[in-house]
């Protein structure tokens, strides 16, 4: 198993590679498991079968717009100007109430979270419009990662 330690927007991460087969990676996020869909297809490190894989040194903390580790690797979204509205805990987005466009209230919910098989809440910490929603229902975010953007 190889392992990797990364620094994303001040934020610490090791991420374990415990199996390459194809273009599917299983890998353990600061011990979280997540099966990873690569775009390039990789040699098999399948049934111990010994295999190098050099990941790039990543230290992002000059952009807001940095990798944020979820379970399926998605294109990078531009981030909507305002205020952003981040994950508390690590979890699972089970639904997107808002859309982009709409107006919310503080305390509105915008989406809910289920982390350790609780549904979390997640409300605007302020008013105004959504200008951007960063993750999609179904992906599984880490602490701190950008759900939404309020102007």
């Amino acid at each position: 198993m190889n392992t990797y330690e990364y620094t994303v927007n001040g934020k610490e991460y090791k991420v374990e590679i415990e199996e390459i087969e194809g273009n599917k990676a299983k890998v353990n996020v600061n011990g979280r498991p997540f099966e990873v869909n690569m775009k390039n297809t990789l040699k098999s490190t399948a049934h111990n079968k010994p295999n190098r894989v050099e990941m790039p040194k990543v230290n992002a903390t000059k952009t807001e717009t940095a990798i944020q580790p979820t379970a399926n690797i998605v294109e990078k979204q531009e981030i909507g100007a305002g205020a952003k509205v981040t994950s508390p805990l690590p979890g699972t987005v089970t639904e997107i109430i808002v859309k982009v466009g709409d107006t919310v209230k503080q305390g509105d919910t915008v989406l809910i979270l289920e982390a350790m098989k609780m549904q979390n809440s997640i409300e605007a910490d302020q008013s105004g419009t959504i200008t951007s929603i960063m993750v999609k229902e179904g992906e599984t975010v880490m602490e701190g990662a950008i759900l939404v953007t309020i102007a």
